[in-house]
């Protein structure tokens, strides 16, 4: 009788849930159609191709519905060394743009707070580059990495390079067009999570004769760490796909192809879409995988 009682009362004393305004949900709808119409459309289309056979009787880039698992297997026979060169150049990009913006994005976010003319004026300097196209600063780098350039006639008067060497069509060159047009992406999540960095923590343990180096390594990396997942997702993944820095008309060369290039000669050359959008389909599944763990791993599944 008690817990009957006490249940009734709880129920009484309960209000009655609210009903979702209309409203809600009409603003809502535009949001909604926006991503059926130009995401989820254009990926069910996309595997939907990737399954298609060759026409029978047709000519070259045209195909039929079909079910075909055998385009995943030969595009993962044909083209797995530039899916793990693609991978294997992202992860170095995306270490070195870390290793590079970590510093700046410290001495904006912490040092430079005494001044703010000066942490407004380097935070310009770090967005500077987003107002030229990507295509004229990569194009920008292969002439000045050119065989005529500045820089490397310097490196080889040096003995830095040989004689017959080059820097464009190498995978280092790709490495560090990928690393440079990427930078912002990294040093601006960075730059996010330190400014609002507490210095009474480093003080204190300061004050408790902890070493600099312990410090940093205990207190201020762990305190960042949403900034450096955020700014590691933001370079790794369209540092994966990228195939501006690879092109031949850009920084790369026929051994430094990555799986961008590899779709887009697909597309648009070879006319095989079905192989085209299966490595598409793959590109995407591999990076889901790796950053579900990379997050998981790293604690911060907030940001997902």
């Amino acid at each position: 009788m008690a817990f009957a009682a006490f249940a009734t009362t709880t129920a009484q004393a309960d209000p009655a849930p609210r009903r979702r305004s209309p409203v809600a949900l009409l603003l809502l709808l535009p949001g909604i159609l926006y991503l059926v119409l130009f995401f989820l459309t254009p990926l069910v289309s996309l595997l939907i191709t990737s399954f298609q056979a060759p026409a029978e009787f047709g000519d070259i880039g045209q195909y039929t519905y079909a079910f075909n698992w055998q385009n995943y297997v030969d595009v993962v026979t044909d083209y797995w060394p530039h899916i793990v060169r693609s991978f294997a150049f992202a992860l170095a990009a995306t270490v070195l743009a870390l290793l590079f913006s970590y510093p700046l994005a410290y001495f904006i976010g912490v040092t430079a707070r005494r001044w703010p003319l000066l942490q407004s004026l380097m935070l310009v300097l770090v967005i500077a580059p987003f107002f030229i196209s990507f295509l004229l600063r990569t194009l920008a780098w292969k002439q000045l990495l050119s065989d005529e350039s500045f820089v490397v006639t310097s490196l080889k008067a040096v003995s830095l390079l040989a004689p017959d060497a080059h820097l464009t069509g190498t995978p280092i060159a790709v490495i560090f067009g990928l690393t440079y047009n990427f930078i912002p992406f990294m040093t601006l999540p960075l730059y996010t999570t330190l400014e609002r960095l507490d210095l009474r923590y480093l003080e204190a343990a300061s004050d408790l004769y902890a070493h600099p180096f312990d410090v940093f390594r205990k207190v201020t990396i762990p305190l960042s760490m949403p900034g450096i997942v955020a700014g590691t997702l933001l370079t790794f993944i369209p540092a994966a796909g990228d195939y501006v820095n690879a092109s031949r008309d850009f920084l790369g060369g026929p051994d430094s192809q990555m799986i961008g290039n590899v779709i887009e000669a697909n597309f648009l050359v070879l006319l095989n879409y079905p192989a085209a959008a299966a490595l598409s389909i793959i590109l995407m599944s591999v990076i889901l995988v790796i950053v579900g763990i990379y997050v998981k791993r790293a604690g911060t599944e907030e940001l997902l």
